[in-house]
């Protein structure tokens, strides 16, 4: 069963560009992943501030796999410190479909 999600965050003031080039950046490499079915990155059109990642992977496996990648770690440590977000790391919202 497919495993989509909301990840969000929201950048701080003067820090909106950077977090829109590193999570464009990040967008590239998760697009690549096997397991990995849609990475679209998303902002709101009444506040650029904030970001929304939505992410399906092809099942939980893949989604267990996606952290493990060799470019996750250093892509939330970098938006971390110095902070460019308000929050401590991405906000998680996991999504299960209707009907």
């Amino acid at each position: 069963m497919p495993k989509p999600l909301f990840a969000e965050v929201t950048a701080r003031e003067g820090a909106e560009d950077e977090v829109a080039r590193l999570i464009l950046d990040y967008a590239e490499k998760v697009s690549e992943e096997e397991g990995n079915l849609v990475f679209d990155v998303l902002t709101k059109e009444a506040n650029p501030h904030a970001f929304w990642i939505y992410e399906v992977y092809r099942d939980e496996e893949a989604f267990q796999a996606h952290p493990k990648a060799p470019y996750g770690g250093p892509f939330n440590t970098v938006l971390a410190r110095p902070p460019l977000i308000e929050e401590d790391a991405s906000v998680l919202t996991f999504l299960v479909p209707v009907g």
